[in-house]
This record gives structure tokens, C-alpha cells and sequence, in this order.
């Protein structure tokens, strides 16, 4: 059976790990807790003496092919880019969330009347932790989930927060009523990898994933390291000064709002060098085994290209929108819209697996040790 340190010979030494953080989210919730996040993100041994070798973290790694076939099955997924109910183009109603929001604020509106109908008690996003920085964070009210809105141009290390909170939650629930109710229905806002991730670890039946009961994916075209270097070299490229940017936005370019109203686009093709290593390696740009997809790309500006993906996926959305939460875009302005926008979505998801197929057919491991 392989182990963690099948992973770090096979998924972290080729440098295809993509510190979605599930080997860590499993073994901190259920066994003793071998493993942890550096402080780069990347998944390692904590003590190695405490692993008990189950090979489980090896399984659910998105870079291993072990699972593939039962997650495509489960989630009835088709070619090119996973199973499509429906598409949208659509937006918040609430002018406060658009505010905030990146684009169409549908992701934070829809969080928010799943949170107010009960029908979700907290939710797994990503919230400020510094300019364009963000960090996972288990939001369990209103406010926070308002707060997590909006796009921070940084990588975010995964779900190690949640298996944090979980394991503190379960260890208490029977001396907390509101805890115990807090952590069994979870909506997880997550990256193509992460959501794979969570969908193995469903597929073998393993805690913490039976509090996951919605998965809202995003578009990704990578995830960015943006650091003092990073920063200064994209200022330089588009020629702007950071201290001007409002927004930060990415759809098939990097759109950066100026606060005098200004729009500074870079190609994506020219954040190669900022881009994490191992995000070359992935192909799943659409977030294929999520319950909804959402992104910018094929939408105007303010508003969200949204393809529901499951029945569950469908009935959320669909009862935000009866809700007056979410307003869909009058079709009758433009019949091909929504066409557009999902042929745009599919241009994005063909692009990237292309670009994935091309590098993992050059691509050999290197020989590892164990303390590298």
C-alpha cells in the first residue's frame, strides 16, 4: 500500500502537488494527526512516527489516478468538461454584495440565502488577510461570509483551517449544541483542486467530507504566488502603481481597476512566471466536480458566468433566484449570450488541458529522499 511518502516521491518532488491541503484535512480529522502545513503551504510529515500507513492520503490526492473513475462516475460526468445542467449569467441583487463582489457577487449571495434559509450553517472560503492576500477560513455568520467577498490575488493553502475547526468542533459537540449544528451542513467555496479533493475523500466515505454538503467551484486558470518580487514585476509590465489599484480581477486577462476608473489588463500568458508550478499540470479549469461553477469569463462586467452542474447544484440556485437574491441576465437583449458565455467557459477548459496533456508528456520525476 502506498503512503505519504509514495506522495512526496510521486505528486511533491515533480512539483505537481497543488496544496489543495486534502492528504492534511483527512489525516488531522481522523488518524493522529502525522501530517501538516508548512509555512509554504506544502503538505509534509509533522511527526512521522504517528502514521499509521493506511495509504488514504495517497488515494485522495487529485494527482493520483486511483479514484478517477469512481468521481467521474458518481458526479455522471461527460466530456468535454464535465456534466452541464444548465448555464447562466447572472448577479446579486444586493448592491452592497456587487460592491464587494469580483464579479456578479453570485457566490456570496447565494452562500448568503442558503445561510438565512437554514439550509447551510457556515461555509469554507477564503478571507482577507492582508492587501490581495487571503487565507481559508470556516465562516459561520453573515458578516463573515460578506467579508470573504471580493478577489485577493494570492495562493491560498487549502482546507487546513477546516479540518482545524472540525476537529475541535467533533471533539466538543456533545457539550455544544450550536457547534454540533454548525459543522454538519458546510457549503465548501473551493479551487478545481480542492474540490477534487473533497469529492475522493466522499467517494471512500471519510470525515470530515460527510459535512461537505455543497461544493461551489471556480474557474481557475492557476493560482498565483504575489509577493514584494511578483508585485513589483506586474506593476512594472502594465505600468501601474499598487497604492491606485481598487479591484483585482481575472478573466481571460488580469483586469486591474484604478481608483481614477482606469482598467489595466495583462495577458495571462504573461503571468506564466507568477503562476505555482504545479498548477501547469492541471486540466481542470471549469471546477468539473462541483455542485455549481462559477467565473467571470463570457460574462460583462458585474456579472457571473454561473453552469449548475448537479440536481442539488440546480435547486440551490434556482431557489436564490426565486428568492429575488440572484437576477439572471434579460435574455432577450441578446438570445446568443448565454451560448457565448458557455462556449467561452468551454475555450478557457480546453485550453488549460491542452496546456496540461503538452507538459505531463514532457514531464519525469526526479529520484527523492525523504528529508528533501
Amino acid at each position: 500500500m502506498k503512503t505519504f511518502f509514495n506522495l512526496i516521491q510521486e505528486v511533491q518532488k515533480p512539483g505537481r502537488c497543488h496544496r489543495c491541503g486534502g492528504c492534511v484535512t483527512f489525516c488531522t480529522a481522523i488518524n493522529y494527526g502525522a501530517l501538516k502545513i508548512d509555512d509554504e503551504g506544502k503538505p509534509c510529515y509533522d511527526e512521522i512516527e504517528k502514521c499509521i500507513e493506511c495509504g488514504l492520503c495517497h488515494a485522495i490526492c487529485p494527482e493520483i489516478d486511483e479514484l478517477e473513475e469512481e468521481i467521474r462516475r458518481r458526479a455522471n460526468w461527460s466530456e468535454p468538461m464535465g456534466r452541464v445542467i444548465e448555464t447562466s449569467v447572472a448577479r446579486a441583487t444586493d448592491k452592497a454584495i456587487l460592491e464587494k463582489a469580483t464579479d456578479g457577487g453570485v457566490v456570496t449571495a447565494l452562500l448568503l440565502h442558503l445561510f438565512d434559509r437554514g439550509r447551510i450553517d457556515g461555509a469554507i472560503v477564503t478571507r482577507q488577510t492582508g492587501p490581495f492576500q487571503r487565507a481559508p477560513f470556516l465562516a459561520t455568520s453573515r458578516e463573515e461570509i460578506i467579508a470573504a467577498a471580493g478577489f485577493f490575488f494570492d495562493t491560498s493553502h487549502g482546507m487546513k483551517q477546516f479540518s482545524e475547526q472540525y476537529m475541535t468542533y467533533s471533539s466538543i459537540e456533545e457539550f455544544d449544541p450550536m457547534v454540533k449544528k454548525g459543522l454538519k451542513r458546510v457549503a465548501l467555496v473551493g479551487t478545481p483542486c480542492q474540490i477534487n479533493s473533497v469529492r475522493r475523500m466522499q467517494a471512500m466515505g471519510l470525515v470530515p467530507s460527510d459535512a461537505i454538503k455543497l461544493c461551489l467551484g471556480l474557474f481557475c486558470s492557476g493560482n498565483f504566488v504575489f509577493g514584494e518580487a511578483e508585485r513589483a514585476e506586474l506593476a512594472e509590465l502594465g505600468g501601474f502603481d499598487w497604492a491606485q489599484v481598487r479591484k483585482v480581477n481575472i478573466k481571460d486577462a488580469l483586469l486591474l481597476h484604478l481608483n481614477s476608473g482606469e482598467v489595466k489588463s495583462i495577458p495571462l500568458n504573461d503571468l506564466y512566471a507568477i503562476r505555482r508550478y504545479a498548477c501547469q499540470f492541471c486540466s481542470d479549469y471549469a471546477a468539473e466536480f462541483a455542485d455549481i461553477s462559477f467565473g467571470g469569463i463570457g460574462a460583462a462586467e458585474g456579472w457571473t458566468t454561473v453552469l449548475t452542474r448537479t440536481p442539488l447544484g440546480r435547486a440551490s440556485l434556482a431557489d436564490a433566484k426565486g428568492s429575488g437574491s440572484i437576477e439572471e441576465f434579460d435574455y432577450k437583449q441578446n438570445a446568443s449570450y448565454v451560448t457565448d458565455a458557455l462556449a467561452s467557459v468551454r475555450g478557457g477548459s480546453a485550453q488549460k488541458k491542452k496546456n496540461a496533456r503538452h507538459i505531463r508528456r514532457g514531464h519525469t520525476p526526479a529520484p527523492v529522499s525523504l528529508r528533501e
